[in-house]
This record gives C-alpha cells, structure tokens and sequence, in this order.
C-alpha cells in the first residue's frame, strides 16, 4: 500500500506530532502504520524505526544548517588530496582526519608555498567537523578582518568575537596574503588570542608575509608537530615548520 492510499493519521495524532515538530514521523507513519499491522511488528518495532527516522532526519537538517553557517568557499575532501604534492606526512594527515585536535582544544597551522594543498586541507578538516557535529566557521583573512572591523566602527567588536567563539573551529585562510595596517593586526591578535585556549583555531598562510602565521622553531612539549611545511619565510629566517598545538601557559614570575 502506497502513500497516496494509506489512511491518514487521526487528527489529534498528526496535531500532536506537529507541535511536538516531528515532521519526519508524521509524514511517515500512516505508511508505517499500515507496515506494522501487515507484517505484524510488535510496538517496540515501530516506535523505534519512527524514533530512528525522525533522528536521522534531524541529523541531516543540522548538519545542512551546520555547513551553510560554515560558509565553505567549495567543498573538498581529503579523500581528493593529491598527497603526492602535499607535504604533510601520512601519519600526521591521518591523525588530523581524526579531529582529535578539535575536541582537545589544540590548533593547527599550514605554512607553505602556493599548489601544496594547505586550503584543501583546511577545508576539508572543516567539512569533516561539520558531519561530526562541530560548529565550524571559514574566513579568508581579509574577510575576518573586515568583519572585526565593523564591529570596531560600532563598538560591538567584543560581541563579535564572542559570537565567533561560540564555534568549535574556526577556519582562517590565506593569511600571508591579507595587507594589515596596525589596527587591523591587533584586531586579529585579539581574536586568535582569546581562540587559543577556548576553541580550536585552524590557519593556512603562505609565505609572501615574512613572520605570518610563523610558529617557534622549538615547539613546547605539548606540540603536535606536523612538519608540513620547510618553507623559510625570509631568506635570513630558518625554515617554518608547521605545528598543531596549544601554546604553553607562561609562568607566573616569582
């Protein structure tokens, strides 16, 4: 028996499940109703594979709305990551796809040259953490730095970035190529500073800004190293490795 015949749900059911918002359910029941009564499901059967569609549907609305928020600028995955042309070790690849990192609080870094998949990489970890359940947000750096911006001209900038923080993950792309007068640099030291040690904070950077997005040449003991990148980002500079880390609380002076 087919939808279009299936008896309809009686009227004080289908009112019932539409102010409880289980659209799922009440769409799907007098099909399922009649399923039961047919092959003889005992209610348990029925009450379940109701509860399982109606949360399987809601996890699909979530995620959608989860992945609009985002505002990804294309969709990737790691799965279509040349790895031959990305320097990021396997097994530390593989450790990211985890996303451990995002639950622990630690923060991730990709320093590079243009081609080697940095904003592929950091996409793709974000649009992963969206079908885990992760609040995750994207920006270019130049268009967290506008956004913040406003929120300076309005005097709302502390409520932006709270706003901001109210994520699991926040994704900043193409930070070495962001011209940043004085207060824009502080604006976003600000933001990072306060991401550090509340949410997990990915960034991508090439090396066109000597120093952008550079991290100490002898990680602390609770780095997560990657070595993604051996580009030195001055001709005077050592190499920049990258690190997936939390920075180490300073000491308190005697």
């Amino acid at each position: 028996m087919t939808a279009a015949t299936a008896p309809p749900l009686a009227p004080d059911i289908a009112a019932g499940l539409r102010r409880l918002k289980l659209a799922t359910m009440r769409q799907l029941a007098p099909d399922l109703l009649i399923t039961a009564r047919t092959q003889r499901w005992a209610p348990e059967e029925l009450l379940r594979t109701l509860v399982d569609a109606e949360i399987t549907a809601r996890d699909a609305s979530n995620a959608r709305a989860r992945m609009k928020t985002a505002a990804f600028p294309v969709t990737k995955t790691l799965d279509e990551l040349d790895r031959a042309a990305c320097s990021i070790p396997g097994p530390t690849l593989d450790y990211l796809a985890t996303l451990e990192w995002i639950a622990a609080k630690e923060n991730l870094c990709l320093v590079g040259p243009p081609g080697t998949g940095k904003s592929h990489v950091l996409v793709a970890l974000g649009i992963a953490a969206v079908h885990a359940g992760h609040k995750v947000r994207y920006f270019t750096a130049a268009d967290l730095t506008e956004a913040l911006y406003r929120g300076l001209a309005d005097n709302s900038v502390g409520k932006v970035i709270e706003n901001l923080l109210r994520n699991d993950l926040i994704l900043v792309d193409e930070v070495g190529f962001a011209p940043l007068d004085d207060t824009g640099a502080q604006l976003l030291f600000r933001l990072v500073s306060a991401a550090y040690e509340r949410r997990a904070l990915g960034q991508a950077t090439g090396p066109s800004s000597p120093g952008a997005g550079s991290c100490p040449s002898t990680p602390p003991p609770s780095a997560c190293w990657t070595g993604c990148s051996t580009t030195p980002t001055s001709s005077s500079q050592p190499a920049t490795r990258t690190a997936c880390a939390r920075p180490e609380p300073e000491e308190e002076p005697p």
